[in-house]
């Protein structure tokens, strides 16, 4: 009965770094934008809003292959 709580723990230890992955992800996809756009004299903030929305859509993926890869690995240990 103890693997149980032990298990959940693990769980939740593997969403939260994966909230973190999400968050560090975007945050550095727009200090690269804010660098660019002062770099290249961008005054419209064209590269922040661009290197963003690609972080963002990075980072959503990045969730999606990652939460799915844990349900198949719990689907496949309770089946055994």
């Amino acid at each position: 009965m103890s693997k149980k709580p032990k298990k959940q723990l693990n769980q939740y230890l593997k969403f939260t770094s994966i909230a973190i992955q999400m968050g560090l992800t975007i945050y550095l996809g727009s200090k690269l934008g804010e660098w660019l756009d002062v770099k290249f004299d961008n005054n419209n903030q064209l590269y922040y809003k661009i290197v963003t929305l690609i972080a963002v859509f990075v980072a959503v993926a990045s969730v999606i292959f990652q939460v799915l890869k844990i349900t198949n690995k719990d689907q496949k240990t309770n089946k055994k």
